[in-house]
């Protein structure tokens, strides 16, 4: 006979907040875990080692906001470091950068009765969902889908441009290019271009 799991009494949630570079993401986690904080609530937070562009000791937004944070690379390190402390509320931000194996820490860590917030890039600049993302929109309590303003037009933006020398980036280049501005730009569909774009049908169609 299968074993069946009881989860009548498990209180914990995943939440996702997800979009394009420049939407706020870092942002927005922040604005939660300082909020859980004012609740009184113990809080954690993580990222990956890779994201060195301002802190590797706070999770720190565009607009300068930030929140201290444990820059790890083994994703093992979060169950074990969570379970040092008494934190209720942890915080992981640039999640796409994790292999899908946090996938797994993350679960557990809900089925723990945990509040888990995660934040990261839904598509890479390529406009393939990235890393362990996709799944965890797919497998959260609550998905929030920022969107940036487009560096061209001007309107909302979803999409990422990497920039190599001022021109679009090549469909071949390597998916992880830690950067900002100079690197990266928040860009609508109409102003977005790629050399290849994936998923898009050869045939036309016609209204």
């Amino acid at each position: 006979m299968a074993h069946i799991m009881n989860t009548k009494n498990i209180k914990g949630s995943l939440e996702v907040i997800c979009g394009p570079m420049f939407s706020g993401k870092s942002e927005e986690l922040i604005r939660r875990l300082r909020r859980a904080q004012i609740a009184r609530l113990e809080v954690i937070s993580f990222k990956h080692t890779l994201d060195d562009r301002h802190s590797l000791s706070y999770v720190v937004s565009h607009n300068g906001s930030k929140f201290e944070t444990q820059s790890l690379q083994d994703i093992n390190q979060i169950a074990t470091v969570v379970n040092t402390t008494n934190a209720s509320v942890i915080g992981i931000d640039e999640t796409q950068f994790f292999s899908t194996e946090i996938i797994t820490v993350i679960v557990n860590l809900v089925y723990a009765g945990k509040r888990v917030i995660v934040a990261g890039l839904d598509l890479d600049f390529r406009c393939v969902p990235f890393g362990p993302m996709p799944t965890l929109m797919a497998i959260a309590d609550e998905v929030t889908k920022l969107q940036a303003i487009c560096t061209i037009c001007g309107d909302n933006a979803s999409l990422s441009q990497r920039l190599v020398n001022g021109k679009p980036a090549a469909s071949d280049d390597p998916t992880i290019l830690i950067g900002a501005q100079e690197s990266y730009q928040a860009r609508c569909r109409s102003c977005y271009h790629i050399d290849e774009l994936p998923f898009r049908a050869t045939a036309t169609y016609h209204e």
